[in-house]
């Protein structure tokens, strides 16, 4: 696991024998209870800490602690509990609880609840957790490993570059969680996958926090050759390469840039035998300054995570290869550096794509859709996908148009842009459908070539999708503008990191429920 925590099953008899144990005096011991209203738990949770009920009730009634969904309640050295620490941390009270007829309500987020337990155990903790629910509650089959998910995924910390740590999770060693159930067989796959998807977004994040002297493309690409390791076939291609394939549009962007550029295909082979695949292409500039039309100097350190979108394509490509999906997936990357110096090119320039169309630069800082077009043609003219989905942080007027709450997506397709929106829904990662339309389209036309990279200001984000779908033909497609998602991501329950890995779990997601077999 590539993070400082570990996260074992048990049954309940062993993790009540654990609790039975001596506690080791460096290391006190940790007990998790799930609680809901009126502090009601599971039958086996409330065994455990029978001779401790009483002290428990008075603490909580203290703190006003309901039991409510996202609360919790650490109560140190309270007598009678078989720890020195217990944490009761809420999955529901009242309206939360209790469907219609007084049936069981699922507790659906166990992925947050699990950010949170993490949390509020703290680094270096020995700790059980009984998974035991309250009657009223019920717990879909991947709960557990949404729970560890979650805890896997607050546990993660960029901190390659500190030579001098300030906490101390280090000298402690890894957090070691005992997650006690009934039948743990039953939650073994469960559990398996959510490690697998855990390392996969750690791969998108650490990627994404990677600074970009040490991220260029041609080592963006060897890290995602290393998915070799998992059966997934790489195909990596430089410039002459590119060149000789007509990506003009690519090759543009990077020709300022003594970096590199790469074109790195992934593809994962699970399904039926000649069946189109399902296609990823993800925007990869490992630094955007703007080129001549160079950005402003406030926060210009951010464009390192202008390739979010290829990261979040190498981690969704991980996922699906670490648990053998079985469907065809492709995923390309266009990876490239958008720098200014005598080489680059100006606004004013015209390229030719590798579709053959040409485009007027109006702006060198509108690169990524430039970036995306000759990776969009070169996926669909060489693999034939069902479908292609882009992603790539575009367009700064998505962050005005949805703020970080959601990413914007564009379609030509109902029935993918439905998809995409469900699978979104299902696990957290949330996009809000954008228009689309002739009106638009004309806005991108221009004086001196079949078209210009940018429309204006006005309509930004949806200018940019246009500008991509005179690349896409038929296919049925979508673009995910992660802009305010991608990067620079708001602190959550289930990531402390600037860099999230937002939409390796949607992607993952979207194969699992309409693309496998």
């Amino acid at each position: 696991m590539l993070v400082n925590a570990k996260y074992e099953l048990q049954p309940f008899d062993a993790a009540e024998a654990l609790l039975r144990q001596p506690e080791d005096a460096g290391h006190p011991r940790t007990l998790v209870v799930f609680v809901g209203r009126d502090l009601a738990m599971g039958e086996r949770a409330a065994s455990v800490l029978k001779d401790a009920a009483g002290h428990l009730s008075r603490a909580a009634a203290a703190a006003k602690f309901k039991g409510k969904s996202g609360t919790s309640l650490e109560i140190l050295a309270a007598p009678g509990a078989p720890a020195s620490r217990v944490i009761l941390m809420g999955v529901g009270a009242g309206d939360e609880t209790g469907g219609e007829g007084g049936e069981a309500k699922p507790f659906e987020d166990f992925f947050a609840l699990g950010g949170q337990t993490a949390a509020k155990m703290g680094p270096g903790s020995r700790a059980v957790v009984l998974f035991d629910l309250p009657e009223g509650v019920s717990a879909a089959h991947d709960s557990v490993g949404q729970f560890a998910l979650g805890g896997w995924l607050r546990a993660y910390k960029f901190d390659h570059y500190k030579t001098k740590k300030k906490d101390e999770a280090e000298r402690e060693g890894p957090t070691e969680v005992v997650v006690a159930l009934a039948d743990p067989d039953s939650h073994s796959a469960a559990m398996s996958e959510g490690g697998h998807l855990a390392e996969a977004v750690i791969l998108a994040r650490t990627l994404v926090n990677e600074p970009a002297n040490v991220l260029t493309p041609p080592e963006f690409a060897r890290r995602a050759s290393e998915l070799m390791k998992l059966g997934v076939e790489v195909e990596v291609l430089d410039e002459k390469a590119m060149s000789e394939l007509g990506m003009r549009a690519l090759l543009g962007v990077g020709q300022g840039s003594e970096a590199g550029i790469r074109l790195v295909v992934l593809r994962w082979s699970g399904g039926a035998e000649g069946a189109a695949p399902l296609a990823f292409v993800g925007k990869g500039v490992v630094f955007d300054s703007g080129g001549i039309s160079i950005k402003p100097a406030a926060s210009m350190e951010d464009m390192k995570g202008d390739m979010a979108g290829a990261a979040a394509v190498t981690g969704a490509m991980y996922a699906i290869a670490a648990r053998k999906a079985k469907a065809n997936v492709v995923g390309v990357l266009g990876l490239v550096e958008n720098m200014p110096d005598g080489k680059a090119q100006r606004p004013g320039d015209i390229v030719k794509s590798m579709s053959g169309q040409t485009i007027e630069i109006v702006n060198t800082d509108a690169e990524g859709r430039l970036v995306l077009a000759d990776a969009l043609t070169y996926v669909i003219e060489h693999h034939k996908p069902a479908a292609v989905i882009d992603l790539a942080t575009l367009t700064g007027a998505i962050l005005v148009a949805l703020g970080q709450e959601y990413g914007g997506l564009f379609s030509n397709n109902d029935e993918l842009a439905d998809r995409l929106t469900k699978a979104g829904n299902h696990i957290g990662e949330k996009l809000w459908r954008m228009p689309m339309g002739p009106a638009y389209d004309k806005l991108i036309d221009s004086k001196f070539a079949d078209m210009k990279n940018t429309g204006g200001r006005h309509a930004g984000s949806i200018t940019a999708a246009h500008f991509l779908q005179r690349f896409v033909g038929k296919t049925p497609w979508a673009h995910l503008d992660i802009a305010g998602t991608g990067m620079g991501s708001p602190l959550s329950d289930t990531n402390q990191s600037w860099g999230a890995g937002w939409g390796v779990r949607l992607l993952d997601r979207l194969v699992r429920d309409y693309y496998e077999r």
